[in-house]
């Protein structure tokens, strides 16, 4: 109870475990993305892979998020999460050394498989152990931060890769990158191992876990995240944005180079700023969020979906009917700048809700399970792009996926106070940790 106390009373980064964890996750993160640029350089570069090659490298870094989202949560609820996230880290470092002795792309396609399966586990063991050292009160900026770094990494991290396989070469950076999940595993070690929980909050998780104790076998556990997803109108409407969100984001992603190929003139660097511009748009959608602290998350993720998708048709727009001049590029990147914008209100709210209403002995198996929801997402949104494409342009498509993430976005403005009502009598009374 001491110890509840003392974290309740200090600010957020005076709370060591926090700290701790916010710099195990920032490095783990970067060495996420570190590696990438150096494996796209080895494979496509120098290996003149084809491009089908180069989608199957990808599928595999996504296919065991895509199905080991649920099962990594599980295991998040029931081992020590601390060590789950160690046990990660530890891992991957071995197997990104061993990238550096690959001869043919079989090998690739089964490392970055088996790496994979320890990043699923990472993210559900940190985002438990978050609702573990952090108070309630406190938790919106937490997650925020956390955002910051998450996306801070996207762009750093490919960067930083990119710079290092430049000057030192590809088996160099493959090793730096393997240094930074020691790293990590080593921060993790200054990050507490059990819960610290006030009396009444242990008390209702203990009263939880035995009212579940032999009522479940393995496959209920298993599905267990996605029966509290349903089961809580807040989080079933805000996943089902969420999706949508990351869909429209994959389509433009996959095929914002054939946007751009058709506008004459458009040149490397305004697609590489339109891109970096995105990221920088998401990070600072979380200072804005701090400022609209009296809207709801649902109402933040509303106004998000629905800027995310209006200026995706925007962009589309611009580049099938304005003149080509450095007016439409100016455009451009302040649209993608506005996309970033509008991805980070989608997706810090939703975080932040999550963490809140979700009990913490389930923690880890809905946000596994949100990891593979966001994970068919990232599969299935290059394919609608694809086909979208080729079906109509890419100026259309963008103008289609983007009117209908907006069209989303204010369905769910317009249905919101429904959803709130919903959401109170179903979870009234009931403790959510």
């Amino acid at each position: 109870m001491e110890q509840k106390l003392t974290y309740s009373e200090k600010g957020l980064w005076r709370n060591r475990s926090y700290v701790a964890l916010m710099g195990a996750q920032l490095v783990s993160n970067l060495g996420d993305w570190l590696y990438l640029l150096a494996l796209l350089t080895m494979i496509g570069l120098k290996w003149n892979a084809t491009p089908w090659e180069i989608t199957i490298t990808m599928l595999s870094i996504l296919f065991p998020m895509l199905i080991g989202g649920p099962i990594a949560g599980m295991l998040a609820d029931r081992v020590e999460r601390k060590k789950l996230m160690i046990i990660s880290d530890v891992a991957r470092f071995a197997i990104v050394i061993s990238l550096i002795f690959v001869t043919a792309l079989w090998q690739v396609y089964l490392i970055l498989i088996i790496k994979g399966v320890f990043d699923v586990l990472f993210s559900p063991a940190k985002n438990g152990k978050l609702k573990e050292i952090v108070p309630s009160d406190q938790m919106e900026k937490a997650v925020s931060y956390s955002s910051i770094i998450e996306q801070g990494s996207k762009i750093i991290g490919p960067a930083i890769g990119g710079m290092l396989t430049a000057a030192f070469g590809v088996s160099i950076c493959f090793l730096i990158d393997a240094a930074t999940f020691l790293v990590s595993a080593c921060i993790l070690l200054a990050v507490p191992g059990k819960r610290i929980l006030s009396t009444a909050k242990a008390s209702s998780v203990q009263i939880e876990e035995k009212t579940n104790v032999g009522k479940t076998g393995f496959w209920s556990e298993l599905a267990a995240g996605m029966k509290l997803i349903v089961s809580i109108p807040l989080i079933a409407y805000g996943t089902l944005t969420l999706g949508m969100a990351l869909l429209v984001l994959q389509i433009a992603d996959s095929q914002t180079v054939v946007l751009f190929r058709e506008i004459p003139g458009m040149s490397e660097d305004i697609f590489g700023w339109c891109i970096t511009l995105s990221g920088v748009g998401t990070l600072a959608s979380v200072g804005i969020i701090q400022l609209l602290r009296s809207w709801s998350p649902l109402t933040k993720m509303g106004v998000g979906g629905a800027l995310l998708g209006t200026v995706f048709a925007l962009a589309g727009y611009a580049s099938a009917h304005l003149p080509a001049n450095g007016w439409v590029f100016i455009i451009i990147m302040i649209l993608f700048f506005l996309a970033g914008l509008g991805a980070g209100m989608t997706f810090v709210p939703f975080n932040v809700m999550l963490q809140q209403k979700t009990p913490e002995a389930m923690i880890g198996r809905v946000f596994g399970t949100v990891t593979s929801i966001t994970s068919a997402a990232s599969v299935l949104g290059p394919v609608f792009g694809g086909t979208l494409v080729t079906t109509f342009g890419p100026a259309p498509a963008f103008i289609i996926s983007g009117g209908l993430m907006a069209v989303i976005g204010l369905l769910l403005l317009v249905f919101r106070p429904m959803i709130m009502k919903r959401d109170y009598r179903g979870t009234e009374g009931i403790t959510v940790g």
